[in-house]
């Protein structure tokens, strides 16, 4: 007989969704050393295999891999609400802009990010590909978390109090970068606000950065129509199709929202291998319009989903945005079938991986990978009787059901509870906020 293998971390559950392959497992136990995946097995032959230092039983828990947020303004959690009921344009020129000018300070983005930091977290969201000034003191606050995160580093062309023009914003992003080039749980990209919002000059400079230092690319493109409208009148070609021109578009570009994308666009994104972040939720609350997601998943285009900002939608809660995706896609298709429930899980978990850049490391509960994975407890009257738990996860689980998180093979939330934050004083400090915001 063999001699069990020591290590670090046993979870054992009714059920794990494992993401690759798809499907459910029932009473099966992840294994995990050293903060990654050892493997994925019946709970009957762990006993027989392994021997964990910590062993955590689920007994009426689904595991699935940490939720992934593919688009986020985690510091913008402090602007929660200050500006409903409005669009797009004028929401951020008289709303958001003008506040930002008086606030934004490295201050306010480690405090709005550890915020948001942590309502991810107890919402099962194990990583976030954020965008907001500031990017090292986001690194600060994701760090003290203990969250993954994505840190784009903002470009405009126009000065704010975090740079005074485009060569600026770029020197101080990859300034940051720099200085957290060693964070295990951190990666940066390249974050334009968008086409309007930036030059054909910089835009050049942005792609010739990312190719040189293999960095993705994200932005907000092609999120209204007057957007859209706008760039035909004055370019003759859509924002997408600019973009593609200056060759901004490729396997690391990161299309945020693209909502008014005309089919020329879907081929270009196809065609380069291109990543679409679906933000239903935002593009409700701001009446920005519905993405066409089932097209792009039959042009082969990966779709991850993000919450966007606290200010645009107001929750950082990627269960409800599983929930609006597959019923919005229904509703805009006219066929009940469309993007069904696990197919929403993977745009939630490895779709968002996969738009990273990190689908080898995370997003699917696979031997070798790292240890993000979370814990949701179905031993609730709501959520009774569970006939199919991937169902559950999309049309009937809150993230208010998670009870646990793992980064890492670390524990970041157990039984509902931070382990590294503390919670009460957050809600002081963002209270302090409001005071001085209002």
């Amino acid at each position: 007989m063999n001699t069990p293998l020591t290590v670090d971390l046993r979870i054992d559950a009714r059920w794990v969704v494992p993401v690759e392959p798809a499907g459910v497992l029932a009473d099966h136990a992840l294994i995990v050393d050293g903060g990654r995946i050892v493997a994925v097995l019946r709970a009957t032959d762990a006993d027989r295999d392994y021997r964990a230092s910590t062993h955590v039983t689920l007994p009426d828990h689904v595991l699935i891999p940490g939720l992934v947020n593919a688009h986020t303004h985690a510091a913008m959690t402090l602007l929660r609400g200050v500006a409903d009921d409005v669009p797009l344009k004028p929401w951020l020129e008289q709303q958001i802009w003008p506040r930002e000018a008086r606030l934004v300070a490295p201050d306010f983005v480690h405090d709005g990010t550890l915020l948001g930091a942590a309502e991810m977290l107890r919402g099962g969201i194990t990583c976030c590909n954020d965008m907001y000034f500031y990017p090292d003191a986001a690194a600060r606050a994701y760090e003290k978390a203990g969250m993954r995160a994505t840190l784009g580093m903002p470009i405009l062309d126009f000065p704010t109090p975090y740079a005074a023009d485009a060569d600026a914003y770029i020197a101080r992003g990859l300034a940051a970068r720099d200085m957290f080039k060693h964070a295990a749980r951190l990666s940066f990209s390249l974050a334009p606000h968008a086409p309007y919002t930036v030059s054909d000059a910089t835009w050049s400079t942005i792609v010739m950065f990312a190719r040189q230092l293999d960095l993705p690319i994200q932005t907000h493109v092609a999120e209204t129509k007057a957007e859209v409208d706008d760039a035909l009148a004055a370019t003759h070609e859509t924002p997408l199709a600019r973009l593609d021109r200056l060759g901004a578009t490729g396997p690391a570009f990161i299309a945020i929202h693209a909502v008014h994308l005309d089919t020329g666009d879907i081929d270009r994104l196809a065609t380069h291998g291109c990543h679409v972040v679906h933000c239903p939720g935002s593009n409700m609350k701001l009446a920005s319009g519905i993405a066409p997601v089932v097209e792009y998943l039959d042009a082969g285009i990966n779709v991850a989903l993000g919450t966007d900002g606290a200010a645009s939608n107001n929750r950082l809660d990627l269960f409800g945005e599983m929930r609006l995706a597959s019923l919005l896609a229904k509703v805009a298709s006219g066929d009940a079938a469309a993007l069904p429930a696990a197919a929403v899980v993977r745009m939630a978990t490895l779709g968002g991986a996969r738009a990273v850049g990190l689908d080898a490391r995370i997003g699917s509960l696979v031997p070798g990978k790292q240890a993000d994975a979370i814990a949701i407890d179905l031993a609730h009257p709501a959520l009774a009787p569970c006939y199919d738990p991937i169902s559950h996860l999309v049309h009937a689980v809150g993230r208010e059901h998670v009870t646990d998180v793992w980064i890492d093979g670390e524990r970041l939330v157990a039984e509902r509870r931070l382990t590294r934050l503390d919670a009460a004083a957050l809600t002081t400090r963002a209270d302090a906020w409001r005071a001085r915001i209002a």
